[in-house]
């Protein structure tokens, strides 16, 4: 380069946020879809015009990809938010969390990443990071719940935070009830009974 001549901006790094932004919308579309039948690498690479070496490069498996789809769509629909109450944040961030479920397509791709983790470490690592991200969030407000004089200064916020993701989880993977609206009401109400 000769002396005195501009320097070009370095834009690697935007390049490839761009990439993994890319990828990872594109998985998550594929994911929404129900006539996606089989959701591949191949796949994800193709609706995100990108090779299929560029999605390895930062992930090892399909289902690493997936989870982080999932994860930064949680993000998403389960913003904090500050009804002016804490038991109207409650509801609302249990509302959110179970809405994000309301789409089937969604929920069976869930249960498969949960599956997966029981044979893919990299699957394992994602969604124990996803759920810690989430647990540290519930965590957080009922802090500030505990703060307000909601909950007993000796609560067992970790507990509670485990019933709130258990009852989550159950419904998910064995079925046997809805998660909606009603449902996020009345845990919010036991969660606050018993941290009472």
């Amino acid at each position: 380069m000769e002396a005195g001549s501009p320097r070009r901006p370095h834009t690697g790094r935007r390049r490839n946020d761009a990439a993994q932004d890319a990828i990872l919308d594109a998985a998550f579309r594929l994911l929404s879809d129900p006539g996606t039948e089989s959701l591949t690498i191949g796949a994800i690479a193709a609706e995100a015009g990108v090779g299929r070496q560029t999605i390895y490069r930062w992930w090892p498996s399909k289902g690493a990809v997936v989870a982080d789809a999932l994860a930064r769509h949680a993000r998403v629909v389960v913003p904090e938010r500050d009804t002016g109450s804490f038991t109207g944040d409650l509801e609302a961030f249990l509302s959110d969390s179970f809405a994000g479920l309301e789409d089937e397509g969604l929920a069976g791709r869930l249960r498969q990443i949960v599956a997966a983790a029981q044979q893919d470490e990299h699957v394992a690592q994602v969604l124990a990071d996803f759920t810690g991200v989430r647990r540290a969030a519930l965590r957080a407000l009922l802090e500030r719940g505990r703060t307000a004089g909601e909950l007993a200064v000796d609560a067992d916020l970790d507990m509670l935070v485990d019933m709130a993701y258990g009852v989550l989880y159950y419904r998910l993977l064995v079925g046997h009830a809805s998660l909606d609206e009603k449902a996020a009401r009345s845990l919010a109400a036991e969660l606050t009974r018993s941290g009472r």
